[in-house]
């Protein structure tokens, strides 16, 4: 390829051109795993900090994006950058900021910052959370980048990190577990046990598929993540370089998927989706050091031993340090980070398995795997010393945590005046809306008085008597009449299309249904795990009809809900009945048992 260019110079301009589009590429795929990020924490959290944790995401970047320009992309260069000329001086000569390289890093910066705000999620001040982004882009992420990726001591040892399972993903998520420890777990997540131990309580995320979503999200965008880090594509070797770590970026994330699946479903009795979905990620993390080095069945390897390691790492961090981590940002980044920077080391072509299969003598494949555990001790001493310094001072300044009554009410409300993130989204059942409340066939024994017909100018606006003809009618409050009772049905939505056709067969047309869930004495199904946490209390998806009756005798209806929902087991449902008092119809102004019948 050298000879080639050589002998046709514009051919160095094409090809450089394709490299660099290359690199665009990957920054907007990198920068897309933002929107990734932001789903996986959302999803994993409750809907009432939905609207807080977008904006922390969101501003982690944009103020991450400014702390990199003015300060860090300085540190990361170990060159003084003029933030307004886009200038720095070597050896007495001016040298304008390579873009490409600027823009490069600074999406794996707020990738660093982002894996923070998982582990701090529904309890953290936004004011606070702001800052120590600003924090970690300015300093902390430049420091080890430098050392890993811009000449500093490490990259002169031979340390190997090739797209950032140290630089990014380990740092972040250490940040992360001294943040969570810090600040302490969210309201109702320990029980204290009367022998004093602390029981760990099971808390859902509101949206397994926002959280599905975010994971797809982060997938895709890996692959401009590990596959723009080769900083080029364009010749034989290089292309095929850029091919390895698209397959091994593919493979340790499927192998850790499946591993986690089958652990779940052994412990659990049934697969954990939201623990799957976390090993996903955590395959991704520990092939990112060595995807340029190891073969695929060195990913394979890396992605199995990196499912063992986020399912068995989160429930430690959760039921025995007690460490409250709601999205697993610590198994996924911190764990497998430093594994898989570790495990570079063993079946990297130049660590041990390179000493086995002779590519590598065999002192020079346990230098270059004590080199690999030799860094990652040290970002990780260096990363504890200033996340210490950098949470303690917050704690004391600032303060990390917001108020039990934030907490509780959530920081969509308190932080930024959204009463929901979700405003205007109501259930339905089978898509039907099934509103209104009569008897079939019921015809009002009151006298009435039929309006006059009349013809209505399009062009003239409408008040609301003249909205709708109606007939008037003249009545009081009390007017005797048959009984009318209100009925309450909750049951199991599988016998919603039953139910419904047989209150049509006995002349129940109106009713009300809405979703709801609840549970019975039974507590619901007390078997299911939520990663690796027992749920106590699981409440079922049920549907609940309401009716107001008249003429149709109660018991009729009872019957007939009865001989629909019935199947001899738990969760069959209930019915309540209620007596009701008066009811008026707003159109007509009927009242009781005439408000009830059709017209």
């Amino acid at each position: 390829m050298e000879e080639l260019l050589q002998a046709f110079p514009a051919l160095s301009e094409i090809t450089g051109s394709l490299d660099a589009t290359w690199i665009l590429v990957g920054i907007t795929l990198v920068f897309f795993m933002q929107c990734g990020f932001a789903m996986v924490e959302t999803g994993f959290t409750r809907a009432k900090n939905a609207g807080n944790i977008i904006m922390k995401n969101l501003m982690d970047f944009c103020l991450g994006a400014i702390a990199f320009w003015l300060i860090g992309y300085s540190i990361m260069i170990g060159h003084l950058i003029n933030p307004i000329t886009m200038t720095y001086v070597v050896d007495g000569v001016t040298e304008n900021v390579d873009m490409l390289h600027f823009m490069f890093f600074l999406v794996f910066c707020a990738t660093t910052a982002t894996i923070v705000s998982g582990a701090m999620a529904e309890r953290t001040r936004f004011i606070t959370y702001c800052v120590y982004s600003v924090c970690i882009s300015a300093f902390i992420f430049p420091v080890t980048g430098n050392w890993i990726w811009n000449g500093g001591f490490l990259s002169q040892w031979g340390f190997h990190d090739f797209a950032g399972s140290t630089a990014v993903h380990m740092i972040g998520g250490i940040l992360a577990l001294i943040g969570a420890w810090m600040l302490g777990p969210r309201i109702g997540k320990y029980k204290k046990l009367e022998n004093g131990k602390l029981e760990s309580k099971a808390i859902p995320g509101h949206s397994l598929t926002l959280g599905a979503l975010g994971v797809f999200i982060l997938f895709y965008g890996w692959y401009g993540f590990n596959g723009a880090s080769e900083y080029a594509i364009v010749g034989a070797e290089t292309a095929a370089n850029v091919s390895l770590v698209f397959v091994t970026t593919t493979m340790a994330p499927a192998v850790a998927t499946t591993t986690v699946m089958i652990i779940t479903w052994i412990r659990y009795k049934k697969p954990d989706v939201s623990m799957t979905l976390n090993g996903t990620l955590a395959g991704l993390v520990a092939i990112t050091a060595g995807c340029d080095q190891v073969s695929v069945f060195g990913a394979v390897c890396i992605g199995l031993l990196a499912g063992f390691v986020v399912v068995f790492g989160i429930e430690f961090l959760d039921q025995k340090l007690h460490v409250d981590d709601p999205v697993g940002a610590v198994g996924v980044h911190c764990f497998n980070g430093a594994l898989g920077t570790v495990l570079t080391g063993v079946f990297s072509i130049n660590g041990i398995y390179g000493a086995i299969t002779k590519n590598v003598t065999v002192s020079e494949g346990f230098k270059f795997f004590g080199i690999q555990v030799a860094g990652v001790a040290i970002c990780a001493v260096f990363t504890i010393a200033c996340g210490l310094v950098l949470f303690f001072i917050l704690k004391k300044t600032l303060k990390l945590r917001v108020t039990k009554e934030e907490e509780i009410l959530g920081l969509d409300l308190t932080e930024h005046g959204l009463v929901s993130s979700y405003a205007d989204f109501m259930p339905t059942v089978a898509g039907e809306s099934l509103t209104g409340s009569m008897d079939k066939g019921e015809m009002a024994t009151q006298e009435v008085v039929k309006s006059k017909d009349e013809v209505f100018d399009v062009n003239k606006p409408l008040t609301v008597d003249e909205s709708v003809p109606v007939k008037k009618v003249t009545t009081s409050i009390g007017k005797e009449g048959p009984k009318m009772s209100k009925i309450v049905i909750l049951a199991n939505p599988a016998k919603f299309e039953d139910l419904k056709k047989a209150m049509d067969g006995i002349g129940i047309t109106g009713m009300t249904v809405t979703n709801v869930t609840g549970c019975g004495l039974q507590k619901g199904d007390t078997n299911n795990y939520y990663r690796g946490v027992k749920v106590d209390i699981s409440l079922r998806p049920k549907i609940k009809m309401e009716l107001v009756v008249s003429k149709i005798p109660v018991e009729t209806v009872i019957m007939a809900a009865k001989n629909a929902l019935y199947t001899g087991n738990y969760g069959d449902g209930k019915i309540f009945v209620y007596d009701v008092d008066n009811v008026y119809k707003v159109r007509t102004g009927e009242w009781d048992y005439a408000a009830l019948q059709d017209e």
